[in-house]
């Protein structure tokens, strides 16, 4: 049987926790004078992924302890 291999697109962008897998919102690289201070401070926290996308993560991440 072949090797597992975790996507590494997916590997850089999602972190497993206790309570599923986080990431961090988009749009919040450069730019930013022309965004609004409520804006960037809602895009300061990080993200959960959804519970119907959490199988498919998973399965791309089949290492993430």
């Amino acid at each position: 049987m072949p090797k597992l291999k975790s996507n590494r697109g997916a590997a850089k962008r999602f972190r497993k926790t206790a309570n599923g897998f986080k990431f961090r919102r988009a749009l919040r690289n450069h730019i930013l004078t022309s965004r609004s201070h409520k804006r960037k401070r809602h895009l300061r926290a990080n993200g959960m992924v959804d519970h119907t996308d959490q199988h498919r993560i998973e399965q791309m991440l089949p290492f993430a302890d």
